[in-house]
């Protein structure tokens, strides 16, 4: 069986990176001092500490497991920003093309495997595409295509 490739951005990689070491390294110690401080107390069968932070353990190991995973299956793309015309509202929009494991609409984020991502990819100034979504036809202008400006090291 083949395992599906994670398509993350250089920056989502890093971002799971740094997640996956604060779970490792600190989650798993405060639990580990959770679990000790809710056993010296005695009687484990009503325990509402020792069974949070057991819920608590399992919940932090089964997303360790899944970024491990996303890691391991891992392709990196480059993301791309692109300014847009709404032909509708006739509106600007910028919108930042991620790997479908980063996308993040609230922040501003699509993946790439979305219909508008994917109507945008490889797109040129100029070029109107029409996106056809669950909640109807839209259609855009592409203003602008540029790459994320890259975060400076500190």
């Amino acid at each position: 069986m083949v395992e599906k490739k994670y398509k993350l951005t250089r920056e989502g990689v890093e971002a799971l990176e740094q997640e996956l070491e604060h779970l490792t390294v600190v989650k798993r110690r405060e639990i580990a001092e959770k679990l000790q401080e809710a056993r010296a107390q005695g009687d484990l069968s009503e325990n509402a500490e020792y069974d949070a932070a057991k819920d608590e353990q399992r919940d932090v190991e089964a997303r360790i497991e899944e970024i491990e995973k996303i890691l391991k299956n891992v392709e990196v793309i480059d993301g791309i920003i692109v300014k847009v015309l709404d032909m509708e509202l006739g509106e600007e929009q910028t919108i930042n093309i991620v790997g479908s494991a980063e996308a993040d609409v609230l922040n501003g984020k699509i993946s790439n495997e979305s219909p508008l991502g994917l109507a945008l990819l490889d797109k040129k100034k100029g070029a109107v595409v029409e996106v056809v979504a669950p909640n109807g036809t839209f259609s855009y202008k592409v203003l602008e295509v540029s790459k994320p400006k890259k975060k400076e090291v500190k």
